[in-house]
């Protein structure tokens, strides 16, 4: 249950570092606009998918019980 939750709080993690990379177009070094974008939009989207996989567990986990 507590991986649930933590994965839950990584994909907000995820999803706040992708953004950072496409409005400051860095990621441990300076990137190109289009880097920067393609990247931000990678994470975003799996911290998205993280967060959605985090809940539909959570929610299997509850009708289980």
């Amino acid at each position: 249950m507590m991986f649930n939750w933590l994965s839950l709080v990584t994909g907000l993690f995820y999803i706040v570092l992708g953004i950072v990379v496409i409005v400051y177009k860095f990621f441990f070094t300076i990137l190109e606009p289009a880097v920067a974008y393609a990247l931000g939009a990678v994470l975003v989207i799996y911290g998205v998918f993280r967060i959605y996989r985090a809940i539909s567990r959570i929610k299997k986990s509850r009708n289980e019980k």
